[in-house]
């Protein structure tokens, strides 16, 4: 099997190891993919970006692809997993339609109301008004968010409520702006993803990201710190009450609506004192949830995918996973979640070769005229630990975040250290 994997960030760089992995896959190129990447597979430029419908296309049949693997959620808002499979290529991503789920919290609040999806209480609003209508209804701590897609930056939890203003009304100055008001919900957080082939749904092993940009979870909201899996407090059966009570309803519902939901369905879950209640729906794999996920399946990822693609997925014998904990930390570049600082050299990557359990994963990298691995974004690097225990992932996962160096580099300390330590309960 020969397959086109869409993206240029540690997600896909995660998706591509991975897929290398598998003896059924015997060819794996990335579009545009990154340097990273570019050590495991061939890359090929995207001159249209990744949402170039056509782009993608020309590139997936001239490799002959027999998969197209859709990492980030921009091309499948704008329609690129509907041309592959017009093209008559079997593709892992939702249609645009089905994609909303993601691109638009209006419609996935419709849809889990329809589904009857436990969540928080929520106000769609298209006026400052009706923020601040909403802020007083709901009171803080507030919850706002932007209707659309905002790279993991378009929430902001917060007990100023001139702050909450703030970010509505940026939010509502774009075109066709909305914004959606929520109850805030508390309790720790999980990621689940489903995978799903427009009937059937196969869950994931839980995992755990960390939003804000500093220890302690202070500072702004980022695309996501870190990660680690599995979670040993979770409840015992969660899994099973996500897919009951959330995955397969609203895979009932968008398949009764004509919109088939084909792809990964990440769940974003608070474990609430009245019980889970989803946070937020994506439509494709978490960043960075999926290096940690990944690090411990043990079900080949090719044959995976393409079951979910073709609708083969109640064929699937159980998955197989590591009983192994995964850690995963973000390097990123001075000044992220602002504009980051691009063009400084990053090295001591190529020292972790002889790191046990440990690995590193490229997400804002490139090569300068000289060919020297630079920064090229606001989340660089992700490195990925495992070990018979957390405490041994964490070690070995800050061992090698140690010895990489780029310049005005910052990282979290903390990740997975709670826990660690047991501190973390539902």
């Amino acid at each position: 099997m020969k397959v086109l994997v869409v993206g240029s960030g540690a997600r896909e760089h995660a998706i591509v190891r991975s897929l290398r992995l598998d003896p059924s896959v015997d060819e794996v190129v990335a579009a545009p993919g990154n340097p990273g990447i570019a050590e495991l597979a061939r890359c090929e430029p995207l001159l249209g970006g990744v949402a170039d419908a056509d782009g993608v296309v020309a590139v997936a049949t001239g490799l002959g692809a027999d998969l197209v693997v859709i990492g980030p959620e921009a091309p499948l808002v704008a329609g690129v997993a509907d041309a592959v499979r017009a093209a008559g290529i079997a593709c892992f991503g939702p249609s645009a339609q089905a994609a909303r789920l993601e691109g638009s919290k209006a419609f996935a609040k419709d849809v889990m109301s329809a589904a009857e999806v436990p969540t928080g209480l929520a106000h769609v609003c298209t006026s400052v008004e009706a923020v601040e209508e909403a802020l007083d209804a709901l009171g803080a701590p507030h919850v706002v968010k932007d209707d659309g897609l905002a790279a993991g930056k378009g929430v902001v939890v917060t007990d100023d409520r001139a702050e909450a203003l703030e970010h509505a009304r940026a939010c509502l100055a774009k075109p066709h702006g909305a914004v959606v008001v929520e109850e805030y919900l508390s309790g720790p957080e999980v990621s689940v993803f489903c995978l799903c082939d427009g009937t059937t749904v196969v869950p994931l092993s839980p995992a755990q990201d960390f939003k804000r940009v500093g220890d302690g979870d202070a500072g702004p909201n980022t695309g996501g710190m870190g990660a680690y899996s599995p979670l040993d407090w979770a409840p015992e059966g969660l899994v099973d009450e996500v897919v009951s009570r959330v995955a397969q309803p609203v895979v009932d519902e968008m398949r009764r609506r004509g919109t088939p939901f084909a792809g990964v369905l990440y769940v974003g879950l608070a474990l609430t004192p009245r019980g889970p209640r989803v946070i937020e729906f994506n439509a494709r794999f978490g960043d960075p949830e999926t290096q940690v996920v990944l690090a411990r399946l043990r079900t080949p990822l090719g044959g995976l995918l393409l079951a979910a693609a073709t609708g083969r997925l109640e064929d699937l014998p159980d998955l197989r996973w590591s009983t192994d904990h995964a850690v995963t930390v973000v390097v990123a570049a001075e000044n992220y979640p602002g504009p980051p600082r691009t063009g400084d050299p990053v090295t001591g990557t190529e020292d972790v070769v002889a790191a046990p359990d440990a690995y590193v994963l490229h997400a804002g990298t490139a090569r300068d005229a000289d060919g020297r691995l630079v920064s090229a974004g606001g989340r660089v690097l992700s490195v990925v630990a495992s070990g018979g225990s957390l405490a041994q992932a964490r070690r070995r996962a800050y061992a090698v975040v140690a010895g990489i160096r780029l310049p005005g580099s910052h990282h979290r300390t903390d990740i997975a250290l709670r826990a660690e330590r047991g501190e973390v309960t539902a």
